[in-house]
């Protein structure tokens, strides 16, 4: 397994900057963020290490020069929108920058994209259902074009009132999954497995593991820390927020050792990722990095 970090937690870097502090740090990949340029909707999000926009031959092989030089790859092409909204015109602005976020992960050898499936979240699960029948075929046939492989992330996007009631990511489940691979058998239509996501929804974060072993193409390193007085006082029909908080690895509820047993067990040897969302570590640069390199501390006690 190579030991790498999401970039959106740089968003104040420039590509060459992330790569340099991923080298100084003894990292060997890193996933890099390429949202559109312009305004965030959300916190981690509008981050643009590589703008796909403007990635044409020339850059894209001095993209490729600079991590060679460097020695450290690109684990994946990350943009995780709504490609589902309810608003049609997100949606369709969505879905055109995922789609040139896949041919641009061609164009750099890379081969992955890490996204979310999205979801209207005023619908009902059946309904969503049918919306994904109707705007994700075509998407994992640009990935197969292209020999890009889809790599979904299982967060829910139910924080608060923004994404209430239903969040904003279909694919959270592994009832769930197992229709979405039904409806696209795809062999580039696969995983981007967070554990931390499945702790506050009080599921087995393990188990899946070795059922979607084939399924899963990349994997984040996220801690959730759930509080007990705070879930007690307001129940899990709350905004999770109220309830939990997420944290750097080691210092939430995961049990990493059980986690990375069982990626051991299945055979995993792809690219692992550091997500880095912990607020505590968030009040200037250097508690950014910080919080990077004490994650990288402690998950090389499992991985090396």
């Amino acid at each position: 397994m190579k030991l790498g970090f999401v970039s959106a937690i740089l968003g104040n870097l420039t590509f060459e900057e992330v790569i340099d502090k991923a080298a100084d740090m003894g990292f060997e990949c890193v996933e890099v963020a390429c949202w559109p340029r312009g305004k965030a909707e959300r916190r981690y999000a509008g981050v643009s290490h590589i703008d796909v926009e403007s990635l044409d031959d020339e850059k894209a092989a001095y993209i490729q020069s600079y991590c060679r030089n460097k020695k450290v790859e690109i684990s994946s092409l990350a943009f995780y929108p709504n490609t589902m909204d309810g608003d049609l015109s997100k949606r369709e602005a969505n879905i055109k920058h995922l789609e040139k976020v896949i041919i641009a992960s061609r164009k750099l050898g890379v081969g992955m994209v890490t996204t979310f499936i999205g979801r209207d979240q005023t619908k009902c699960y059946e309904e969503n259902l049918e919306l994904f029948q109707e705007i994700w075929p075509p998407i994992i046939k640009l990935a197969e074009a292209n020999q890009v492989k889809i790599a979904i992330e299982n967060c829910p996007m139910l924080f608060g009132r923004d994404q209430w009631p239903g969040g904003q990511n279909l694919a959270i489940a592994p009832k769930i999954w197992r229709e979405l691979f039904r409806l696209i058998p795809s062999d580039y239509f696969g995983l981007n497995y967070d554990p931390s996501h499945f702790v506050w929804q009080q599921m087995d974060y393990i188990k899946p593991l070795y059922e979607f072993k084939d399924k899963i193409f990349h994997v984040h390193y996220k801690d959730i820390k759930v509080y007990p007085d705070r879930l007690n006082n307001v129940g899990i029909m709350a905004y999770p927020l109220e309830y939990m908080e997420p944290k750097l690895p080691g210092l939430g509820d995961v049990d990493w050792g059980k986690y990375v047993s069982a990626l051991t067990d299945i055979g995993y040897k792809g690219y692992t990722c550091i997500e880095v969302e912990d607020k505590a570590f968030e009040d200037n640069q250097e508690d950014i990095y910080k919080s990077i390199l004490l994650s990288k501390r402690y998950l090389e006690q499992y991985v090396i």
